[in-house]
């Protein structure tokens, strides 16, 4: 899931007129090719892949499209009316910098340079895109500052529908929901240009494809979020929503799906659980993040531990908000199962949707 604070419509120069009445989430069935592609009726949507690259010291790495409705009177004939926005971050995992190379955009969907496509997966800003070929597979052009990053992510299982068919209750009431499903298992071929050098790697990664009006309760402070590909080829998705003060659960979810492909096991918040086993202090923002964390789910009980602690995104600037978005192995029983994302969010401050 995917899942930012989208304030920075609030740094254009906008006119409001009347307010904007966001589609609801309600269960439905999704179809697809249409699906894959934007739905701009709805206030936030996401399309976030992340991945590791497989080197002597392997990479991770991230890479998020995000599409917002904002406040603007659709009827607003302007050309320069900011209806929606595109936003887009990328990180490179690098151990032997011991901290992220990042990069971000932000523009209005307008004059042909930042958009997403309503019929399949389709989004650019400027000179980074990221669509979805007639085979399934996704392709990806980056050209961010300090790197650039080319790569095709191809499937090898169905497509995982979270939740109810792809209904994703997110909170204790039935209008805190959004859409969405995953593409665990994604067989990867990249090219990363960094440091004056040009490396072809090959990897797997994890797509989750979101979208929402009413995604949190308000009581809500945030969320830790992790998806793995596990060595066998199974799939392991959780997430909690932590209430805001003592950050007690709220709410909490996981889908553990075979090798095979077959229909997922589903876990209700009572079986779900997320503990801090090591924290780390930011210094740049002072959040107390628990980077690598214990997580129970149903009988079973894994650990979650960082390719390194410096894994702090700082997107105030675009999405307005922090979050902790970390490569990370899974180990159970003591021994590695899987590799994937630990993805934290509301440990600055709450998380605004």
């Amino acid at each position: 899931m995917k899942r930012r604070a989208f304030l920075a419509a609030a740094a254009l120069p906008l006119v409001r007129a009347h307010a904007v009445e966001y589609a609801v989430v309600t269960p439905r069935p999704l179809v697809f090719p249409r699906d894959h592609g934007a739905h701009p009726e709805y206030r936030t949507e996401w399309w976030y892949l992340t991945g590791w690259l497989d080197a002597a010291q392997p990479l991770g790495f991230q890479i998020t499209f995000f599409r917002t409705r904002t406040g603007i009177d659709p009827a607003n004939p302007s050309r320069f009316a900011a209806r929606q926005l595109i936003i887009a971050h990328a990180a490179i995992a690098d151990p032997a910098r011991a901290s992220l190379l990042k990069d971000e955009r932000i523009a209005r969907a307008a004059f042909d340079v930042a958009a997403a496509s309503e019929t399949d997966t389709d989004v650019r800003l400027d000179r980074w895109r990221f669509t979805r070929r007639t085979d399934g597979s996704y392709e990806c052009t980056l050209p961010a500052r300090g790197f650039t990053l080319q790569f095709t992510a191809a499937p090898t299982q169905p497509l995982l529908l979270q939740g109810d068919g792809g209904f994703s209750r997110k909170g204790p009431q039935a209008a805190q929901a959004s859409y969405y499903y995953s593409q665990p298992q994604l067989r990867v071929q990249a090219t990363l240009q960094q440091d004056g050098q040009t490396r072809e790697l090959a990897g797997t990664a994890w797509l989750d494809h979101e979208w929402s009006s009413t995604l949190l309760d308000a009581d809500a402070a945030g969320w830790d979020w992790v998806g793995m590909n596990l060595d066998d080829g199974a799939a392991l998705t959780a997430f909690q929503i932590r209430r805001r003060g003592g950050g007690e659960k709220l709410y909490a979810y996981a889908s553990l799906r075979g090798a095979g492909g077959s229909a997922p096991r589903l876990y209700t918040p009572a079986d779900v659980d997320f503990a801090p086993i090591e924290r780390w202090n930011s210094p740049r923002t002072g959040a107390v993040w628990p980077v690598a964390q214990r997580l129970r789910v149903g009988a079973r009980s894994f650990e979650t531990r960082p390719l390194f602690v410096d894994q702090e995104l700082d997107s105030r600037a675009s999405t307005g908000a922090v979050y902790w978005e970390g490569a990370s192995l899974l180990t159970e029983a003591g021994r590695r199962v899987g590799r994937g994302f630990l993805e934290m969010t509301g440990y600055v401050e709450p998380i605004r949707l």
